[in-house]
């Protein structure tokens, strides 16, 4: 750095130049990115292309209990992010599979593919069959919530419980205001991402304004993909599957679940897909978890309310000690 420019200014330059630095470049299909148990590789066929779905398949830990979670990630999440979940789970005798969907993380990114809940879900079931899963509990988070509501509503029959961790989708963005844009105008935002959004918005958000070093771990995960050689690819299938999200809401079809569920909420999540888009004003009426959480509740036939007051979107990561005491015991 000149050492004739001011401090400040100086300091204002190398700013960009560090944060660049510190974010890590990863493969389109994450590769370079150490998930937390071996993973396997689901190969077939899927709308006329060879794709391959990456997911960790885990035995249980002491003495199996017999039963299956298949836990389902979010958005911005792999399965990778699971990590404490499989670890708490396994422990008390559960067999956890945790696949990464089509078009994201270490699965494949296909040209040309129609992105649909129904499609993730056939998906999905196609794998736990490869697996010989049978009965079991699918659990989904964010994003993963609006698809395990999905799979339960394609699925019934293989479906002991839904349970839906901070799921986005429990209201209906497109109808409360939020302007459509294109998949060219998502893909544009896309490839803005950078590590220090990416931070800002889970510190906001996942972690209701408090941050601790081991969050760094799933930035790095997320901003890694859109730092490295194939960042435009991945901006590609992140704006297919935004588009997806906003226009296929599974709100208005709660009241058809036929599975005892399980809804876990932090009460200080604020998610809402195209906030951004509206005025201030319209943005009090989005993401208010309180509220949704109370009327969603009201809408599933055979479903238990458990509250987080002082936890947001991510508290199997914010605080997984209390987190995976509670879903063992709801679960038990």
């Amino acid at each position: 750095m000149n050492r004739w420019l001011p401090p400040l200014l100086s300091a204002l330059l190398a700013a960009p130049l560090a944060a660049l630095a510190a974010t890590p470049s990863y493969g389109p299909n994450l590769e370079g990115f150490e998930y937390p148990h071996e993973v396997g590789t689901f190969e077939f066929r899927s709308q006329g292309k060879d794709v391959r779905m990456a997911y960790m398949d885990v035995a249980p830990r002491g003495t199996p209990n017999g039963r299956t979670v298949v836990a389902l990630h979010g958005k911005n999440f792999c399965g990778a992010s699971w990590e404490d979940s499989i670890a708490a789970l396994t422990g008390a005798g559960y067999r956890v599979v945790a696949p990464d969907q089509i078009g994201f993380c270490k699965s494949t990114k296909p040209d040309g593919y129609q992105y649909s809940f129904h499609q993730l879900a056939a998906n999905t079931a196609a794998l736990l069959d490869e697996l010989g899963v049978e009965d079991h509990v699918v659990m989904g988070h964010s994003m993963g919530g609006m698809l395990a509501t999905r799979y339960a509503l394609l699925y019934p029959q293989r479906v002991e419980r839904l349970v839906m961790v901070n799921p986005i989708g429990l209201e209906d963005w497109l109808a409360k205001g939020v302007p459509y844009i294109s998949v060219g105008d998502w893909y544009a935002g896309q490839l803005k991402v950078t590590r220090e959004g990416i931070k800002n918005y889970q510190l906001t958000t996942y972690y209701n304004g408090e941050w601790r070093p081991e969050f760094d771990r799933w930035v790095d995960m997320s901003a890694g993909m859109f730092n490295g050689p194939g960042k435009e690819t991945v901006a590609w299938h992140s704006a297919l599957t935004f588009d997806m999200i906003v226009t296929q809401p599974v709100y208005h079809e709660f009241h058809r679940l036929q599975v005892p569920t399980l809804l876990i909420i932090g009460e200080h999540d604020n998610t809402a897909i195209g906030k951004h888009l509206v005025s201030e004003e319209q943005r009090k009426a989005l993401g208010d978890y309180r509220a949704m959480a109370r009327d969603v509740a009201g809408r599933i036939p055979d479903v238990t309310l458990h509250l987080y007051p002082d936890l947001a979107h991510s508290p199997q990561v914010q605080d997984p000690a209390r987190f995976h005491a509670d879903l063992i015991r709801l679960l038990d």
